[in-house]
């Protein structure tokens, strides 16, 4: 009996089918970009995987990959599939703790460096003697080259087979609440996942119609790496092209128009206030509202942000607000809203042409199974379901059901015909003084929102109210010095803040807004590297003034 296809067999027969289409594009500075065809990608992944080989690892080996998304970051992960191997891919922003980390834990027989903005600080957690290669963005290293190992190694031949049940890659999850854990996903599991992402997609596009995508969300991250690289193995049609850096992000955008794009919540909010910087909110709601007119601005709009070819847009990793996915429906973009873990190759919900209300994540993908626990805790088995948690038995035990359900650990409400919404995370729920519980992700997209808001933060634990913390607008920042504009500020989340309350219950209600003194960021710590916030990390910093804003009783401070 053989054994189903793989991810990789399916790699295998686009470089027999399709070998001179253009699959990934790659910038390089300026205006240049290098293009590569399958069968150019697929001879250097060989010349790598025969390369791999020479180290004589064990089977299933782990593998990591440090490195900003590039067209080698598919090379060496199909070249680590090929050679027997598992890949541990690191996402690129990390600490030099972190790193070491993941390292250590996967217990990692090789290191691939790629494009990095902060390699001098993490250099220090590679162990000494363990081999690494660099990969041709790479920083100056001292190591192996991509390029030098491709001019004296030749190309592993015949099809290298993998089984289902072979771990594929461990995906180290972004640690909001803690360390992090390596989550095993085999063959089956992310080829089972892709080949549901390829269907969907070609409900959209049909047969044989090339999909053109931007790949920038880090693809150490499951979103990123199973909707835009794998779905992408498996279909074949498509062409990714990477983003070069944030400065030149508009450019890479205008350069691949893609027909799918995905991103996450805080950055659809960015593009929504890039957009208000060039027309005001109401004026351009007044515009919109005009039948004719109001298309023709919508495209204006999308082709300003590159987006005018999109045919299918979607969010994910996190909850959006429904009312921001309003706002681009009537721009004239396809948004819709999708749910998805690591732990399932975010491969669970999805909103359909049929069913896409704002505010729910869709239905279940086919071969998706879901149901909600006694408190609501949404329970999913998918085929992209992970096998456990790397060495932690102690957490594989609590996370399947007796019948093999996964614990999300998300709360949820289902429609009668499906239609599922995220309410928030079971973890995230905490009790005031008086001991009730308060869900701060409904809040936070309440007040994510409003143009001033870039992102925000509810908590109160133990305290008499819950209260907001707030991160400003981008735009708006740097005009706080001015004393008007700073009073017309206050003045205006005292506004908002009376507006959310009135569409919360008593319990719910907000004391008070606090201005964040600074932006969070991946880089100071208050972001996980997908852009989630990192909740305890944002209240230890302000541990020490929360009793003294409950004290003065005012409605709006400044941190």
């Amino acid at each position: 009996m053989t054994n189903p296809r793989t991810i990789l067999d399916y790699v295998l027969d686009h470089e027999t089918n399709r070998p001179d289409h253009v699959f990934l594009t790659q910038p390089i500075g300026g205006d240049k970009v290098i293009d590569y065809t399958w069968a150019e990608l697929m001879d250097q992944a060989r010349r790598m995987a025969r390369h791999l080989q020479l180290f004589g690892l064990p089977p299933g080996a782990r593998i990591a990959i440090l490195s900003k998304n590039c067209a080698h970051f598919f090379m060496a992960e199909l070249a680590i599939w090929m050679a027997g191997g598992t890949t541990v891919a690191i996402f690129p922003t990390e600490t030099a703790e972190t790193v070491r980390f993941v390292l250590q834990d996967s217990e990692a027989s090789l290191l691939f460096i790629g494009k990095l903005d902060t390699w001098p600080q993490q250099a220090s957690a590679v162990p000494a003697g363990m081999p690494c290669i660099a990969f041709p963005l790479a920083p100056t290293t001292p190591f192996d080259t991509w390029d030098a190992i491709m001019a004296r190694t030749e190309p592993l031949t015949g099809r290298p087979q993998r089984a289902p049940d072979d771990l594929a890659m461990l995906i180290y999850t972004s640690g909001s609440t803690g360390q992090p854990k390596g989550v095993m996903l085999p063959f089956s599991a992310v080829t089972g996942a892709s080949e549901g992402m390829v269907n969907y997609l070609k409900a959209v596009y049909g047969e044989n119609q090339e999909n053109r995508l931007l790949s920038y969300l880090p693809l150490a991250h499951s979103f990123e790496r199973a909707w835009i690289e794998c779905a992408s193995l498996v279909d074949g049609t498509s062409r990714i092209f990477f983003a070069e850096s944030l400065d030149t992000f508009l450019a890479d955008l205008q350069r691949a128009r893609p027909t799918t794009f995905i991103s996450v919540p805080r950055l659809w909010l960015k593009f929504q206030q890039g957009v208000f910087t060039q027309v005001p909110p109401q004026r351009l709601d007044r515009l919109l509202r005009i039948p004719i007119l109001g298309r023709i601005v919508g495209r204006k709009v999308l082709k300003g942000l590159g987006l005018d070819k999109v045919r299918r847009a979607a969010s994910g990793s996190a909850p959006i607000p429904a009312e921001l996915i309003a706002w681009y429906r009537r721009l004239g973009l396809n948004l819709f809203e999708g749910y998805g873990m690591t732990e399932d190759f975010a491969f669970s919900h999805g909103s359909t042409e049929e069913r896409n209300e704002p505010g729910y994540v869709g239905v279940p993908f086919p071969g998706v199974e879901v149901r909600l626990a006694d408190d609501g805790e949404i329970l999913i088995k998918s085929p992209g379901q992970f096998t456990g948690y790397y060495k932690r038995p102690d957490l594989n035990a609590q996370a399947f059901t007796e019948d093999g359900f996964f614990h999300t650990g998300d709360q949820g409400e289902r429609t009668a015909d499906g239609m599922l919404k995220v309410t928030g995370r079971v973890k995230e729920l905490f009790k005031t003084a008086k001991g009730e519980y308060v869900a701060p992700a409904p809040i936070e997209n309440m007040l994510n929102v409003h143009p001033m808001i870039e992102l925000s933060m509810v908590s109160g634990v133990g305290q008499p109210a819950a209260y907001a913390m707030v991160v400003l607008a981008e735009g708006l920042r740097p005009r706080l010095g001015d004393a008007a504009v700073r009073s017309q500020v206050q003045a205006e989340l005292g506004r908002l803040l009376e507006e959310v309350n009135r569409e919360l219950p008593p319990h719910e209600r907000l004391r008070m807004i606090v201005v964040a003194d600074e932006p969070w960021s991946i880089e100071n710590g208050f972001l996980t590297p997908t852009m989630k916030i990192r909740r305890n990390r944002i209240e230890s910093a302000v541990a020490f003034a929360v009793e003294n804003w409950y004290a003065t009783g005012t409605t709006v401070h400044w941190a």
